[in-house]
């Protein structure tokens, strides 16, 4: 491939004078010369650059000077050059020249600045009319402001003029629109209309009701010579001449006068705002161009024979039916209703000659994504209609970068309802304390959010309770391949270079990561990108926590939307499922942090491995048992320990600490301070009847009937061999006749009386 490292352009409005163009990159197509007239079909400039790539630029000659501006850097060594720097803009590029001797303004010159991706002409063109196809459905719900027959004067504000005409043109100057129009031209529908014509009375040769009145009653007329039969009949004359009617083909019909009544509302208010615009800006280019198309398919001779409609019968079958009738009048519908609308988030995507498709590929994929969580969450119509409101300006859609928008239902899925909320731009602040919802440091606001919590408490209370889970979406129109972002080969120092420089998209996984660890209660963060592969890393066996990315493209017949959905589905499935492990996650979380003490164990503890790896002094519990001195010997031979296990004062209460006690802790009659610890070996205890006692050889007879037996051991734990407690000092221990009394306490109440 030839690079171009060099290109001139000459000044409109000196033909002396040439602006000239050089790459600073290198072995990188970054310059472009189209011809004219594929600059003319998409409205752009012939000369174009690349985003993200920089220029130098001078003129040949010392006289002008280009004015300076966030692209523009002017040389302070030489004014008449200077360099070009587009950064992500993307679109027409108009730099103003000025004269260096008298500071005045004397013209533009106009570039364009390209995408990277080579295709994003197209995906630019399908995204506004898919995002205006959604509007236009949001405008024709029934509960829609649009009801309210809102007529603004979108020609006179000039702040929204080129957004509404950008919403008109994605609908009418498509392929699909340019081929309906060609079937109604090809293949229009015709009607049969008769034609009166005068004839002698002595060519007509079929005669009907309508020819026997003229017979009896027409001027004009000439006697009947005598003897003919017709006097006989009482005729004595007839009319020289009559009316003869015959039916003809005409493609006159209702359905053909609207589909040039609407050719014609589409011109007129393309010719008023080309009126309404500076010549030469992007908004008067592209409507000429519209023009164009549309005074080419008026000048058919088809529309000559078709006369201007009295009414518009919009509930006709060809028109609703009829392949390309039915085209244009959705088109038609589609164009008054983007009209009426406003939208503030346009300003983003094409406000001053911009064409940021990257922009507008979040907007793009908030309705994809809205269409997917309505459809598999059941969202009804009501959970949606916020989305356009009345305004001053007439309808606008609320739906602008930086601004949340969020869309909220419940999900009945039968065993479970769920609250579901998703969220565009929804910003998560940094600083706020736990628990409340938001990022542990600074605020962080992901494209998109879909946010699940269990249905009967609110958000607030969920997010308190550990209970609701946000997954995060972004959005990289500019990414090709998952390479470009998850690359296992790159080693940190190629991350950290590439990071400084700008260039590195792995920087976009990065970004993952960080929503994940730094926004509370985040299981997921995935990267939505224009491409073909799919990555899903599980954090553990199930499907979320995770990270990952899926391809998500501008396209009418596969946007692969597949994937993304089988995963929502997948993610569907694991909060129907009660006993995942994400759930028991959460409840400790929150069964840990709900309590604002903070218990602090500083003395020597076995350390957590091995089969110690569960021993959290928190959930480790010691049982206080009182022993009789002759029966010492039988437990520590027999490595039992028994608890009486009736009602009376004296016995066991069985409790979940009792239950669960780890550890054995046994002191005798005046004894309170103890070292006297053994291992309990079962999962709790057991129930031992007097019998089964006995032959355990218990050394005096028992006294009840039944007994809650421990089975225990020596402990080998050496930090805690040669250690003693005061008993005393524990809260459940009770003095008198109460000191014999069993109970449990955790290993961390333990060790704060130890001595």
């Amino acid at each position: 491939m030839a690079y171009l490292k060099k290109i001139e352009i000459p000044l409109a409005f000196d033909d002396e004078v040439k602006f000239c163009l050089f790459a600073e990159q290198e072995n990188r197509n970054s310059l472009f010369v189209i011809d004219p007239n594929e600059a003319a079909d998409y409205g752009e400039a012939c000369h174009q650059l690349v985003e993200g790539c920089s220029y130098e630029y001078s003129f040949n000659t010392d006289r002008y000077k280009l004015q300076a501006d966030d692209v523009v850097s002017v040389s302070k060594r030489d004014n008449s050059g200077g360099r070009i720097v587009p950064n992500i803009f993307v679109g027409r590029l108009s730099l103003r020249v000025f004269d260096v001797k008298t500071s005045e303004f004397v013209g533009n010159i106009d570039l364009e600045v390209r995408s990277v991706k080579s295709n994003y002409r197209d995906d630019y063109r399908y995204m506004l009319e898919y995002i205006t196809e959604k509007c236009t459905e949001l405008l024709l719900q029934a509960s829609s402001p649009v009801k309210q027959y809102l007529t603004p004067d979108y020609l006179n504000n000039p702040k929204t003029l080129y957004q509404r005409f950008a919403f008109i043109q994605s609908v009418i100057q498509t392929d699909e629109f340019g081929e309906a129009v060609q079937r109604v031209i090809s293949s229009p529908v015709t009607q049969w209309k008769e034609e009166a014509e005068t004839a002698d009375i002595r060519k007509v040769k079929r005669i009907s009701g309508k020819e026997i009145r003229q017979i009896a009653s027409g001027r004009s007329r000439m006697d009947i010579p005598d003897g003919h039969f017709l006097r006989e009949k009482g005729l004595t004359s007839l009319p020289t001449h009559i009316q003869l009617y015959r039916k003809t083909d005409t493609v006159d019909t209702p359905e053909n006068r609207f589909i040039k009544h609407a050719l014609e509302v589409f011109l007129k208010l393309c010719l008023d705002i080309e009126l309404r615009t500076q010549k030469g800006t992007r908004i008067n280019v592209e409507s000429n161009q519209v023009i164009k198309s549309l005074e080419n398919h008026l000048s058919h001779s088809l529309f000559k024979e078709i006369s201007r409609p009295a009414t518009l019968r919009l509930n006709s079958p060809v028109l609703q039916r009829r392949e390309g009738y039915r085209e244009i009048l959705r088109a038609w519908l589609m164009f008054d209703l983007a009209a009426l609308l406003v939208w503030k988030g346009g300003d983003d995507v094409y406000d001053a000659g911009k064409r940021d498709v990257a922009t507008l590929y979040e907007y793009w994929l908030f309705f994809t994504l809205l269409d997917l969580f309505a459809e598999l969450f059941h969202l009804k119509p009501k959970d949606v209609e916020d989305l356009i409101v009345k305004s001053t300006d007439g309808l606008s859609l609320m739906l602008k970068q930086g601004i949340e928008t969020a869309i909220k239902g419940v999900y009945d899925a039968g065993s479970r309802k769920l609250n579901v909320k998703f969220c565009f731009n929804r910003s998560f602040g940094g600083g706020k304390k736990y628990p409340d919802g938001g990022s542990w440091t600074k605020t962080l606001r992901p494209d998109y959010t879909l946010s699940i919590w269990p249905n009967g408490i609110g958000e607030k209370q969920a997010e308190e309770q550990e209970l609701i889970v946000h997954i995060h979406f972004d959005a990289k129109y500019k990414i090709d391949n998952l390479t470009q972002i998850i690359n296992r080969e790159d080693d940190d120092e190629n991350v950290v270079r590439g990071s400084i420089r700008g260039k590195y998209k792995n920087v976009d996984l990065l970004k993952m990561h960080a929503y994940k660890d730094a926004i509370r209660r985040t299981a997921g963060a995935y990267v939505l990108y224009p491409g073909d592969q799919i990555s899903k890393e599980a954090g553990f066996r199930e499907i979320i926590p995770g990270l990952g990315a899926f391809p998500v493209r501008p396209s009418k017949s596969n946007n692969g939307t597949a994937e993304l959905k089988d995963f929502v589905k997948e993610v569907i499935a694991h909060f129907l499922n009660r006993a995942s492990q994400r759930e028991k996650m959460s409840f400790r979380t929150y069964d840990i942090h709900k309590s604002d003490s903070d218990q602090i164990v500083k003395e020597t503890l076995p350390e957590l491995i091995g089969e110690n790896r569960s021993l959290i002094p928190d959930e480790t519990f010691v049982l206080v048992g009182f022993y009789e001195v002759n029966k010492w010997q039988w437990i520590t031979s027999e490595g039992l320990y028994n608890a009486r296990a009736d009602s009376n004062r004296g016995s066991l209460k069985l409790g979940p600490k009792e239950a669960g006690a780890k550890y054995l802790l046994l002191h005798t009659r005046g004894e309170t301070s103890t070292g006297k610890i053994l291992k309990i070996v079962d999962t709790g205890p057991r129930v031992f009847s007097k019998q089964t006692l006995k032959k355990h050889k218990y050394p005096t007879e028992p006294s009840q009937d039944y007994y809650l037996v421990y089975k225990i051991e020596n402990i080998v734990e050496k930090e805690l061999l040669g250690c003693k407690w005061d008993i005393t000092k524990l809260k459940e221990y009770k003095t008198g006749r109460g000191s014999g009394l069993p109970f449990a306490v955790s290993l961390t109440e333990l060790m704060k009386v130890k001595i």
